[in-house]
Parts: C-alpha cells; sequence; structure tokens
C-alpha cells in the first residue's frame, strides 16, 4: 500500500494515497447498503447493525453522559435507554442493540429525524459530532494504527477499513463501502481526504493535515512540517 508520509517532530504520519485521494464518501442514507449479510439499503443501518465498541472505560463513561443529555425528542430509544441504559454489558464496552440496530439509531420514521441519536445531538448544540460520538463511529471507514519505536519515534498509519478488519463475518458481508471492485460509493464530488477533513484534523491537527492534503493531492512542498 502506497502512502503519502508527513513527519511532524517525534511522529511519522502515513496516509494511504489510492484511498484519499479517491472521490470516496460516505453514502449513508443513499444507497448505502449496510453489513449484513444481505443488502439492505431500505433500512438505513449503515455500519450500525453492531453497535459500537468502545475504545476504554472512560469512553464508556463519556458516552453515558453525553445519552444522559440527549432530548428525547431527538433519541428515538430513550424510553429504552431509561430503562436499561445504553450499553449491552455491565463494563460497558459496547452499546446495546435495538430491533437489530445500535440503541443511537433513530429509524427512518422517526419523527425526531433519522440517523445517529448522538451526531443530531451534536447538530443542535452547535458541537462537532466527533466529541459526541464513540471512536470507531467518527473514525469508519479509516483505520488508525501507532507504533512505539525503539528510538521514541511514533508511526501512525491511516488507511481505509477492510472487509477483513471486521474479522469473522467480514466476508459473508453483502457490501462493505471500501471495496475497490464496489464503486457505489466512490461517488464523491471532492477528494477523500477533503470529505474527511474534519476528522482528519482532529487526528493530525491542521499543520500536518494540511501538508498531508497537499501531497495527496499533488501540491507536494516539503517532505516536513514547518
Amino acid at each position: 500500500m502506497e502512502s503519502v508520509e508527513v513527519v511532524d517532530g517525534p511522529t511519522t504520519w502515513r496516509l494511504e494515497r489510492a484511498f484519499f485521494a479517491s472521490n470516496w464518501t460516505c453514502i449513508w442514507g443513499r444507497g448505502c447498503c449496510g453489513i449484513e449479510d444481505v443488502s439492505a439499503p431500505d433500512l438505513h443501518r449503515g455500519c450500525c447493525s453492531v453497535g459500537a465498541q468502545m475504545a476504554n472505560a472512560e469512553e464508556g463513561m463519556h458516552i453515558s453522559a453525553v445519552a444522559a443529555m440527549l432530548d428525547p425528542d431527538r433519541f428515538q430509544f430513550h424510553a429504552e435507554a431509561q430503562a436499561n441504559g445504553v450499553f449491552r454489558d455491565e463494563a460497558n464496552t459496547a452499546t446495546a442493540i435495538v430491533d437489530g440496530a445500535c440503541i443511537f439509531l433513530n429509524r427512518p420514521d422517526f419523527a425526531g429525524g433519522k440517523g445517529c441519536a448522538l451526531h443530531l445531538g451534536a447538530i443542535d448544540d452547535a458541537e462537532s459530532p466527533i466529541g459526541y460520538k464513540p471512536l470507531v463511529c467518527w473514525q469508519v471507514p479509516m483505520l488508525i494504527s501507532e507504533t512505539s519505536c525503539d528510538d521514541g519515534q511514533t508511526e501512525v498509519n491511516i488507511r481505509r477499513s477492510t472487509r477483513a478488519d471486521w474479522g469473522p463475518g467480514g466476508e459473508t458481508m453483502a457490501w462493505w463501502c471500501t471495496d475497490d471492485d464496489n464503486p457505489d460509493a466512490f461517488v464523491g464530488e471532492v477528494p477523500a481526504v477533503d470529505a474527511l477533513s474534519d476528522e482528519l484534523r482532529h487526528l493530525l491537527g491542521d499543520r500536518v493535515y494540511e501538508s498531508a492534503r497537499a501531497k495527496l493531492l499533488g501540491d507536494d512542498h516539503s517532505n516536513h512540517t514547518d
């Protein structure tokens, strides 16, 4: 996999060239077939069929706190959350599943708005959804891996996630949006590095993002940030 590289002090960032320079875009609600064994674009479940896995205990506490502040009119399964909580286990490691998808996923016929209740809550509060949603939710379909080197340097690789990254069951999914042989999601009007600019700026910071973007789009002035 060819990557562009930006060195920023002790951290080397690498971004998959083919993916971030492509015209991939999220098509949730616009033809996304979901991640189940049968294609189901009309369900509008996207990646939410399996719920969200928490990165750590702190994230579980954060999501619980955000959920408690959501407007019931914008959270379809607010009553279920009040009665049983928003997690499926006592350790708060993964969100609950209600009727085949994440408890936070408002269904298409919900009067308060379809889609992630956490995302909608952030928009209502004029905040970035990144601060309201689990890491796995706002990072998909990116996959971030970090390696600490013996010399004190850190290498961070950011690439598209693939079927293999889903583990057992990934190969049986009827559809996955980053498949090279599937053009459905490669229909964006801007490169993926721009479509995912908010997420990438949050991960990389503005200076590294701008440098990586220049390399991806052919405006490579330097191998290092200032």
